[in-house]
């Protein structure tokens, strides 16, 4: 049986399990990617929450697909969240269509937590905090990740624990890594400390000891911890799971076989993405950054792109144009890109390019697509993925 059944206590996973370049990392193949998956971990954070309400249809498949003893996590929806910032005069009715459409999972009993990914405002822009947390429900765990430091004070700390509200115990380069508890469940997410972005980061094994040995000293003011990792980049962020759970002595024997199997591919697997990458920009071989950035699957779907399917203008420097159907707008100065394919909406956190997006950069201008594509390269936390059909 899974480690989750023996330990129910700890789950660790990832955020989200459908990425392109886990193939050949983790995945051996790219059909049935979830069911794989859940050999290997008991839970998963699931990210498309966030980008779009989603009917109860949703996951009410995912509660069927998953094993017994698995739970997911999801974000909140961005709508309540980012942009009317959890304010409860205006978030009432996305709020309740959101709780309605999970309730599939919470009455399977495979709900593990619901994240409210807070947007990096300080804690004046919120004012009505407390009285968005009063309108949850408390049959469902939640817990808020902070994007500012503001927040940190025992006085939100408390605010969480009078409402049983997990404090997200995050490891960045912006915050500090506070361990507090805050609930009668922990939530733990590490998004890696690389540059260009976070989550392209493989954390070392002694690393990885040290937060286990965070974990081993809270895990005894909790009756459930759930854990993920978010540096989704070449496959590290299940290599690092699946370490965790080896460290917290809780892996069961399919899972060593698979990290030893994982350790022996990151052993003869340079880590030279970058280094390739910035060779390919700066020598102008635009098809290799391409490959690059969107992964081998991507650019070979846009080859079954035609020309003459791409049509686009150019102002100012700011583009906007179609590829197929679908919308797409780059604005090189705001460093943003606006698309509204599917594939790109699951990328967004990623910032991988979708087979429109590498059809459109080869058919632009080469220049223009080298300097973009060198500015995101270089800046790539700057610049902003974004799902919409207007720039």
């Amino acid at each position: 049986m899974g480690a989750g059944l023996l330990f129910p206590r700890i789950y660790i996973g990832t955020s989200g399990w459908d990425y392109d370049d886990w193939l050949d990392v983790f995945y051996e193949s790219e059909r049935g990617m979830f069911t794989y998956y859940a050999r290997f971990f008991n839970t998963v954070e699931i990210n498309s929450s966030f980008y779009s309400l989603l009917g109860e249809k949703f996951y009410k498949g995912l509660a069927e697909a998953a094993p017994e003893g698995f739970v997911f996590s999801l974000k909140m929806y961005q709508g309540i969240t980012h942009k009317r910032l959890l304010n409860p005069r205006l978030v009432e009715k996305e709020l309740d269509f959101f709780l309605k459409s999970i309730e599939p999972l919470r009455a399977a009993g495979k709900l593990g937590a619901v994240l409210i990914q807070m947007p990096p405002r300080s804690r004046r822009e919120i004012p009505w905090f407390n009285e968005f947390l009063d309108m949850l429900p408390s049959n469902v765990r939640f817990a808020v990740e902070f994007r500012d430091e503001s927040w940190l004070s025992e006085d939100i700390f408390k605010r969480l624990a009078d409402r049983n509200i997990a404090y997200t115990v995050v490891d960045e380069p912006l915050l500090p890594p506070v361990v507090r508890i805050t609930a009668d469940f922990g939530y733990f997410r590490w998004h890696g400390r690389g540059e260009r972005p976070w989550y392209y980061y493989h954390y070392s094994l002694e690393e990885l000891k040290g937060w286990a040995s965070k974990i081993s000293e809270v895990i005894g003011e909790v009756k459930m911890l759930l854990g993920y990792f978010n540096n989704h980049f070449r496959g590290f962020a299940p290599h690092n799971a699946l370490q965790m759970v080896v460290l917290l002595g809780i892996a069961n024997k399919r899972q060593r076989e698979k990290l030893e199997e994982m350790e022996k591919y990151f052993a003869s697997a340079p880590r030279k993405y970058e280094r390739e990458l910035q060779e390919a920009l700066s020598s102008g071989d635009l098809d290799k950054a391409l490959r690059l950035l969107a992964g081998e699957r991507r650019f070979e779907r846009a080859t079954g792109i035609s020309d003459s399917e791409v049509k686009y203008t150019l102002q100012g420097g700011v583009l906007r144009g179609t590829v197929k159907q679908y919308f797409v707008g780059v604005d090189p100065g705001g460093r943003r890109i606006v698309h509204d394919c599917e594939d790109w909406r699951k990328s967004l956190e990623t910032k991988r390019l979708c087979k429109h997006i590498v059809k459109l950069f080869q058919v632009l201008p080469r220049e223009y697509s080298l300097n973009v594509l060198r500015d995101f390269a270089e800046n790539m936390d700057e610049w902003t993925f974004e799902y919409g059909r207007s720039i």
